[in-house]
């Protein structure tokens, strides 16, 4: 009989360390997963989706009064146009869950840099199919930032070109594809996905929590820390690649989109509403509440403390990626250095802590 019970508690406490990740001092999860959710959806993500929506729209406005009266003070308002809705993507790029992943909205969206050959041949031909995936690389904003910044040496010169039909036409077909895409993905967020996301409140893999961290880390790692950083200082190449930034023909808006890609990362993390200090449930109330309930260390300071580390590095780069990496590309490998710590973080402990498992194939050796 005694070895009887003996065998039943060693399964049960096997039971109990598994079902916490091998740390048997943990206690019953009960955070209100439910509440984060209804943050993430009413307080983020549609907010984040219709200011994005709105600025594309912008956009659409300045490209048709632009085609109508091509002239320099147009053109300037375009750019400017380009930049804010190019802006307000970096909010909405993590997203990549249900519709946005259904239509891979990023990779129509913001694949860099552009293929600038394909481009022209579109633009001589006039024959191409924007909803193809071999053209990620001819359209979206980096698209833009070619047909806007890079065909010509001087803007006297891109003025002349644009005014021609056939970029004009291609202009039009890149802008009228990037509000169609954005008009129907928060179309789906507030006519019905938004109710199925929220009410997929559980803890298994599927759950709306457990796939959006995972798409959290997955563009934290593989977007922002990979390809604004890591690919152009050649961390995966063994040598510099500086024209693969992003903003490669605008020049000077590299950096400006990296912080606001970055500001859009924390600010989820810590649950912050869209346009507003206000914050509630989060990825950081969450590890703060499973800190409190197993007196163990807040994780999320640590995290937000390297957050804070990655900034005070990234501020010291050029607004010019591509001539940061051909000035000094160590100071993109220190930016690196100081994201890939974050990556261990939450890769690691934060995953571990929120009984979440990786979803996605990791193949960069990270």
């Amino acid at each position: 009989m005694k070895k009887l019970v003996s065998l039943v508690l060693t399964l049960a406490l096997i039971a109990a360390c598994s079902s916490s990740d091998g740390d048997p001092t943990e206690v019953a999860d009960n955070f209100d997963r439910s509440a984060m959710l209804v943050n993430w959806a009413d307080n983020i993500i549609i907010p984040s989706y219709e200011a994005y929506a709105s600025a594309v729209t912008d956009l659409k406005v300045s490209t048709d009064a632009f085609n109508a009266q091509p002239d320099l003070t147009t053109l300037e308002s375009l750019r400017g146009e380009w930049l804010n809705a190019y802006l307000a993507f970096q909010r909405v790029s993590m997203f990549e869950i249900g519709p946005a992943e259904t239509i891979s909205l990023r990779n129509y969206t913001n694949i860099y840099p552009a293929d600038g050959g394909e481009i022209e041949n579109f633009v001589a031909s006039g024959d191409y199919n924007l909803e193809l995936p071999s053209t990620i690389d001819a359209q979206g904003f980096p698209a833009l930032d070619y047909l806007l910044f890079g065909t010509a040496n001087t803007d006297a010169e891109i003025l002349a070109k644009l005014s021609t039909a056939g970029y004009a036409d291609y202009l039009s077909a890149l802008v009228n594809r990037l509000q169609s895409l954005a008009d129907q993905v928060l179309s789906e967020w507030k006519g019905g996905y938004r109710d199925t996301f929220v009410a997929n409140s559980g803890s298994t893999a599927s759950s709306s929590v457990n796939k959006l961290v995972n798409d959290y880390l997955f563009y934290y790692e593989k977007s922002l820390r990979a390809g604004k950083i890591g690919i152009p200082a050649g961390v995966f190449s063994g040598s510099p690649l500086s024209d693969r930034v992003e903003g490669l023909y605008s020049e000077v808006y590299s950096k400006q989109l990296f912080n606001a890609a970055l500001d859009a990362t924390i600010d989820f993390f810590r649950g912050k509403h869209f346009g507003s200090a206000t914050t509630s449930e989060s990825i950081e109330h969450y590890l703060q509440y499973l800190s409190e309930l197993n007196s163990t260390d807040d994780l999320s300071i640590s995290i937000l403390n390297q957050f804070e580390a990655v900034r005070a590095v990234a501020d010291q780069l050029d607004d010019n990626f591509f001539a940061q990496v051909e000035s000094d590309n160590s100071k993109m490998l220190q930016v690196y250095d100081e994201l890939q710590k974050n990556v261990i973080l939450m890769k690691v402990d934060m995953f571990q802590k929120l009984n979440v498992r990786i979803d996605y194939v990791d193949a960069d050796g990270d």
